[in-house]
């Protein structure tokens, strides 16, 4: 039934400008399918929708052209929350414990992830560093780092 309407949704987007979620509902109903507004939120997040101005100053729903690079980036977030166990900083390093042979891969991720105040990354076999501009740097890292691991 997702797919079927993410489909219904991406061919009424691509036919029409739809400004609105409400517009979006309606439409769908048009065509036989009943949703709510919270699903509608979640199915133009999951497509990675956008809203574009319109020749007319109005805006409506399109496909991101970002999408594939979002893809990557969601696939790399959950390669790096499943291998990386634990986090410490030390002044302008941050190091890393993930699971055995997980080291590279976590740091392929941060790499992926192309943050602005990493300088490098090394990775051994269960162990990475992170290499930072600064301890302040280093330490608001390891935070949001442990943060998305829950810890």
């Amino acid at each position: 039934m997702k797919s079927k309407r993410h489909a219904e949704i991406l061919a009424i987007i691509r036919e029409n400008d739809i400004e609105t979620q409400d517009q979006l509902l309606d439409k769908l109903r048009e065509k036989g399918m009943k949703s709510t507004q919270a699903t509608i939120s979640r199915d133009i997040k999951e497509l990675h929708l956008v809203k574009e101005l319109t020749g007319e100053g109005s805006y409506r729903y399109a496909i991101s052209e970002r999408k594939s690079s979002l893809n990557v980036a969601d696939r790399l977030n959950n390669i790096f929350r499943e291998s990386v166990t634990s986090c410490d900083s030390a002044q302008n390093i941050v190091v890393l414990k993930t699971m055995p042979g997980s080291a590279s891969v976590a740091c392929s991720a941060l790499d992926g992830m192309k943050l602005p105040n990493m300088v490098g990354s090394l990775g051994g076999d269960d162990t990475a560093i992170l290499i930072m501009r600064n301890t302040q740097d280093a330490d608001m890292l390891c935070m949001e780092i442990t943060r998305m691991l829950g810890n």
